[in-house]
């Protein structure tokens, strides 16, 4: 696992896709390229390059939690969405991605507030 993302590592978003994965998605380095199409979502979503800020580490760790959850879940919805062959229903796999995708976007909404923007970066 090369962990080529800036927010979310495999392990967290192998955490989110759950044990019931399929064994392609759970593969080492599968989502590599898929985190950093991730990462811009975010940084396009909420209109702040946070790559570029949290490569420069000033980005508290106590407030980084928000970016690496928002990306693990998006990347997390990816892998389900590509396989949900390891899962016992098509309905679990969906209620996976529901549920992730209401994480990423309540956690997008509040990345977006310019005042949140200016709270995490004066840390």
């Amino acid at each position: 696992m090369a962990d080529t993302g800036q927010f979310a590592k495999d392990a967290d978003i192998l955490l989110r896709v759950g044990a019931n994965a399929s064994a392609t998605v759970r593969a080492a380095g599968w989502f590599d390229t898929i985190i950093i199409d991730v990462e811009a979502v975010i940084n396009s979503a909420t209109r702040f390059d946070w790559t570029a800020t949290d490569a420069g580490t000033t980005i508290n760790a106590s407030v980084r939690g928000i970016l690496v959850d928002t990306a693990a879940c998006l990347a997390a919805i990816e892998g389900i969405s590509f396989d949900m062959s390891g899962f016992t229903s098509r309905i679990e796999a969906e209620d996976m991605v529901n549920i992730l995708r209401d994480i990423a976007l309540r956690n997008i909404a509040i990345l977006r507030n310019k005042e949140v923007q200016t709270f995490i970066n004066g840390l």
